[in-house]
């Protein structure tokens, strides 16, 4: 299998790596928080803390951290993209 960062001067490679790695990390983290309380998104905990299905606290920060980590994932993505941008890449 041929290596994405062979083609990068080794510093592009290495931030490009980080930087993926980040976003890996914060979508595992969100997903983590969503499936303890069994639903797919954020929107779904919140009916739930709504609803009385779970209680409020620690539900509502779980479901604040999981929108950071949302948030946070899509700055790191766009940054990603304007990384490869410019260095040539699409």
């Amino acid at each position: 299998m041929a290596n994405f960062y062979n083609d990068f001067e080794p510093e592009d490679a290495i931030q490009l790596e980080q930087l993926s790695r980040l976003i890996y990390e914060l979508r595992e983290n969100r997903g983590a928080i969503l499936e303890s309380y069994g639903v797919a998104d954020e929107i779904a905990l919140l009916e739930q803390i709504y609803t009385g299905a779970v209680p409020e606290h620690p539900a509502y920060e779980h479901y604040l951290s999981a929108r950071i980590l949302s948030d946070t994932r899509e700055t790191v993505r766009a940054m990603l993209a304007e990384c490869l941008k410019e260095m040539g890449r699409k």
